[in-house]
């Protein structure tokens, strides 16, 4: 028998549970309930059990969309490679900043579907480094899993910095990646 495509209210409840869960997830962590999430939405529990069986898929479809969108970004990029590579740097910080549950996935495993969109970000964010390199414009020496290593650094000193001071602690990473002379 053939499958049903979702009616169209079902794509709806779906999509107000994932704006829903982006939004409390990214404020609160992934610890935040299920209820919260369906309450924020507009829908009930059992909606958003039916949609996700479990918080963990639920999370996965959030944090996996959130890092698709940072894949598509670092695929449109294509002008100047030393720019591009900057530009994306501080597009990603500025993405995780305030993201408890995306900061965390940036570094973690989050199942099979979100890591095939982190190693598409990951990918586009070698092929970043690899430009701004070859321009000259970011250390030759450096790693995409040194880089990784760094922008956890970068985003830790940024949740610590004041609002009035936020992007401070990118600016100084930032400097550091350039090449130096000796």
């Amino acid at each position: 028998m053939a499958e049903r495509a979702p009616r169209a209210d079902a794509l709806r409840n779906r999509a107000k549970i994932l704006a829903a869960a982006s939004e409390v997830f990214a404020r609160d962590g992934a610890d935040v309930p299920l209820d919260t999430v369906a309450a924020l939405a507009g829908v009930g529990p059992g909606t958003v059990h039916r949609h996700f069986h479990t918080k963990e898929s639920l999370l996965v479809a959030v944090v996996t969309a959130r890092l698709e969108r940072l894949a598509d970004r670092a695929a449109e990029l294509g002008g100047d490679p030393a720019a591009d590579f900057f530009e994306f740097l501080a597009d990603l910080t500025a993405e995780a900043r305030h993201n408890i549950v995306l900061t965390s996935a940036l570094g973690g495993d989050i199942g099979v579907q979100g890591s095939a969109a982190a190693a598409r970000l990951q990918g586009g964010l070698e092929s970043l480094l690899r430009g701004a390199q070859q321009a000259g414009a970011a250390r030759a020496d450096l790693t995409v899993a040194e880089l990784h290593a760094i922008l956890g650094g970068a985003l830790a000193i940024e949740n610590r910095l004041p609002p009035d001071r936020q992007g401070l602690g990118l600016e100084i990473v930032v400097q550091g990646l350039r090449p130096h002379e000796l």
